[in-house]
């Protein structure tokens, strides 16, 4: 008699295909729940993840979005638990690492666009919001990135001589201020503008030069130097 082919069998099959899919053609010739199936893999062994995947898109919109969600927002889709929320968040890191170093060699030639990637890809999909500070050397290179301030869903606190007194420790020449809107909505509000002026004016007189201030959000970026409003 012909043994039936098990569930686990199936599944193991699947999972081999997918993984000769990915290793042949990359991650162009996947679907997304398909990219988070090869990450769910090694949380979850034995049960079919493709519903899982699936549901996790469903909930957060894009792997993007999957990727940056809470944890605690993660673990309200079934089966997701704690080995599933690590290896997301490893690869949130390695992505995130990735892109900062990236940016880290290329600032001094005067590309933007690496900075603009690196804080959509660290702060578009955040759900609170979040203001971090980009120091410069005279070249334009990266001497740190820092979050100075973590808040609400429409609010961080930000204190701008803390700024500069960080600025001065760095012996950083310029500085490129970054926050998000987690509304999606990247329009500078009357307070971002304040807050923006006053560091510029204290900058200013110490030698340290504001170049920009981005709002990142996750239908775009605004930039005020752009909007003539640094």
């Amino acid at each position: 008699m012909d043994q039936q082919p098990t569930k686990d069998s199936l599944n193991s099959g699947h999972r081999e295909r997918l993984r000769e899919r990915f290793l042949k053609g990359g991650p162009d010739g996947l679907h997304d729940y398909e990219v988070l199936e090869l990450l769910l893999f090694r949380a979850i062994p034995r049960r079919d993840v493709k519903p899982i995947a699936k549901k996790l898109l469903q909930r957060f919109g894009s792997f993007a979005e999957v990727i940056a969600a809470a944890p605690a927002r993660l673990k309200e889709v079934e089966y997701v638990g704690d080995a599933v929320v690590t290896e997301l968040k490893i690869v949130e890191a390695a992505a995130l690492l990735l892109a900062k170093q990236s940016m880290r060699r290329r600032l001094e030639l005067g590309s933007f666009a690496q900075v603009l990637d690196y804080c959509r890809g660290a702060m578009a999909f955040r759900e609170t919001e979040e203001f971090r500070v980009l120091f410069l050397d005279k070249k334009n290179g990266l001497v740190a990135d820092e979050v100075q301030g973590r808040g609400t869903v429409d609010h961080t606190p930000v204190y701008p001589r803390e700024v500069i007194r960080r600025a001065l420790e760095l012996n950083a020449s310029a500085l490129i201020l970054v926050h998000n809107h987690p509304s999606g909505d990247p329009t500078p509000s009357t307070a971002d503008v304040t807050m923006t002026e006053t560091i510029a004016s204290l900058a200013k007189p110490l030698g340290v030069k504001l170049h920009d201030h981005l709002i990142i959000g996750r239908n775009g970026h605004c930039s005020m130097r752009a909007m003539k409003l640094i």
